[in-house]
């Protein structure tokens, strides 16, 4: 099996493993940049797996996951979608965040999830695809409070009956994810990053901020303290900049609260 380097600070490996196991899928909840992608592909990697994945959005198309129809010289064919593919090959498929994609296309894939796994291509031969047994669909969402996001139904929902919340980790286990991308030269000034980003955070779930910083920008303030960047100037490039464009008041907000941890 292969080396994982995910930090698996909630257990999240083992019930992947259970359900990959059970062949239950899986439905991943949690805030933009808690990690849920590096888990998943994580994951893969130590099934030796093949992973198909597809980024929803409201452009997402159904011929996206079954397929388009193509002339090449004369000649009519049909190129397969990333779900029939998957389907055919037995692959993991790895759906980021199917919530955010439209009623149509939930439709058809919730068609192929059900318990037959197998999907009618209506839109070339009418051949019915049967999923191979190997075949496991990992899905993500962000909640509902994100932009562009909308309630899954009911019927898909069930589709994944193994849940996972995946939060922002507490602060000794964001450290160690940060510290596997950067130098712990500074690992004072790290510490303060991540409480500042916390505070943030948590400002954001209660809505007195209109952002909540991620992991990838505990990562990136700490990418520049190795460059030689000040700790105060660091914050306000990756945590204080983003809300000026909510205005002088939000960017003011964030402004003190960067100042009274890193000082004038």
């Amino acid at each position: 099996m292969s080396q994982t380097s995910y930090l698996d600070w909630n257990n999240s490996i083992d019930i992947l493993n259970k359900a990959y196991d059970t062949k239950l899928f899986v439905l991943i909840i949690g805030p933009k940049g808690t990690g849920k992608t590096s888990l998943v592909r994580d994951f893969a990697k130590s099934k030796n797996a093949k992973l198909e994945s597809i980024n929803f959005s409201l452009r997402t198309r159904e011929s996206h996951l079954i397929g388009t129809k193509t002339l090449t010289d004369g000649t009519v064919s049909f190129d397969e979608g990333i779900l029939i593919k998957s389907m055919r090959e037995g692959s993991m498929l790895y759906l980021d965040e199917i919530n955010s994609a439209e009623a149509d296309v939930l439709l058809r894939l919730d068609e192929a999830l059900d318990d037959r796994r197998q999907i009618s291509l209506k839109e070339s031969t009418g051949e019915i695809v049967k999923a191979k047994d190997d075949w496991f669909v990992i899905a993500t969402i962000n909640p509902l409070t994100h932009s562009g996001t909308k309630e899954l139904p009911p019927q898909l929902l069930s589709r994944f009956p193994v849940r996972i919340n995946l939060e922002y980790p507490p602060e000794n286990i964001e450290i160690e994810i940060v510290k596997k991308y950067v130098s712990d030269e500074h690992e004072l000034d790290l510490v303060q990053g991540i409480k500042l980003a916390n505070t943030l955070r948590q400002a954001a779930a209660v809505e007195e901020l209109f952002y909540s910083p991620s992991l990838r920008e505990t990562i990136a303030f700490g990418k520049l303290l190795d460059k030689g960047v000040s700790p105060k100037e660091a914050a306000m490039i990756v945590f204080g900049n983003v809300y000026t464009q909510w205005g002088n008041i939000e960017y003011q907000k964030v402004s003190d609260i960067i100042t009274s941890m890193f000082g004038n």
